[in-house]
């Protein structure tokens, strides 16, 4: 791993140096991970598209005066994820807004109707609905949460998510990204990452790179992703994302990071992060994802068959024989995992209570199985 002033004398890196860069961090991926590539193959379930931040880049939350404001009903849920698992899903992603109905009146009214008055009770008891009424594992990404929340949670989740984006201070000023977003400041996000390793849950993190941080800002939440996976040794992946400029947001004239920034931010994560962490980045955000390859991503993150991102409703997902194709023209197989990594999965008094256990470890069996049938150029 390099030191913090090696990491950031990286910022200004181009042409050669990204090239020497990138296959430095792509040896030390081939040395851990090996020749292959992985994704999860996923169904994305917005339970609510309500939340109480209001982030200058977002387009998914809808504010209560809008027509498309909802929460989805438990009939919704179940039709979703049972139509992912006809189609082979095997990770629902539970993707929401924060605490809406602390905000909203109209979140407190749509809760009701569904014989609730909190969000994280509702979304409990749907992700027991999945677990008990179809094959899939659910994964929560429920933005930061106490330890008490957490705990209620993990019950009824494989596993557990939340964008750290920055640690920057500077983006709650007026006119930023994360201006009157109590849910983002960098306190908020670290304490639930830390919570989530007090109570081992297998979890995913990441930044969010072009929303107005600096080089050195990005250096240092690595870092701090860093500090607390080496304290509970909990973190299994952390996603290098892109801001994206969306019409109609606050952000909306500002610039991309362009390919060469993401290769960089990339390249650099790998080399700051411990190998078993998994360094992944999205495949429907850049046209030539295929570079990330090159820049030591071991993962593509979830890659729906049947659901857009709603995230990113612009950019679709790219088939996902498209994604192996990429990874073969670089000399990578492409196999698909389970919302939990096998190294979190195996250790079952650990990270899975007593009733998620014996369902991991069938479908973790089922997947075995079917990637060595498809890299013998057998489908199963």
């Amino acid at each position: 791993m390099i030191s913090v002033s090696e990491a950031i004398s990286y910022e200004f890196a181009t042409g050669p140096d990204v090239y020497a860069l990138c296959q430095q961090a792509a040896n030390i991926r081939d040395e851990y991970w090996g020749k292959q590539l992985t994704y999860s193959k996923k169904v994305f379930i917005p339970l609510t598209n309500m939340c109480r931040d209001t982030c200058g880049y977002c387009t998914f939350v809808q504010g209560p005066d809008s027509p498309h404001a909802n929460y989805m009903t438990p009939e919704q849920v179940l039709t979703t994820a049972r139509e992912g698992a006809a189609l082979d899903c095997k990770e629902a992603l539970f993707s929401l807004g924060e605490r809406p109905e602390e905000r909203h009146q109209k979140a407190r009214d749509l809760l009701a109707s569904v014989g609730h008055t909190n969000t994280l009770d509702y979304l409990y008891e749907q992700c027991e609905s999945v677990l008990t009424h179809t094959t899939l594992l659910p994964h929560v990404n429920a933005g930061a949460l106490t330890y008490q929340e957490l705990k209620q949670l993990k019950p009824v989740a494989a596993s557990m998510g939340m964008m750290l984006e920055n640690i920057s201070t500077e983006l709650f000023r007026k006119g930023q990204a994360h201006h009157a977003c109590p849910d983002k400041t960098p306190k908020r996000r670290l304490d639930t990452i830390e919570q989530a390793g007090r109570l081992d849950i297998a979890f995913t993190t990441g930044i969010l790179i072009g929303i107005g941080e600096s080089w050195e800002e990005r250096i240092l939440s690595l870092i701090a992703i860093r500090d607390r996976h080496q304290a509970y040794g909990h973190i299994q992946e952390v996603i290098i994302q892109n801001f994206r400029a969306k019409p109609g947001t606050a952000m909306a004239g500002c610039s991309e990071p362009d390919l060469e920034d993401m290769k960089r931010t990339i390249a650099v994560a790998r080399l700051i992060l411990p190998a078993e962490i998994s360094i992944q980045a999205p495949p429907n955000l850049e046209m030539e994802y295929g570079s990330y390859i090159s820049a030591g991503i071991n993962d593509w993150g979830g890659i729906s068959p049947l659901t857009k991102d709603f995230i990113n409703p612009e950019r679709a997902w790219p088939q996902i024989s498209s994604v192996a194709q990429a990874c073969q023209g670089l000399g990578y197989s492409l196999a698909e995992r389970l919302t939990i990594y096998d190294r979190f999965g195996q250790q079952n008094d650990k990270y899975l209570t007593a009733n998620m256990t014996p369902k991991v470890s069938s479908l973790a069996r089922d997947l075995l199985a079917q990637n060595h049938a498809l890299q013998g150029g057998i489908r199963p």
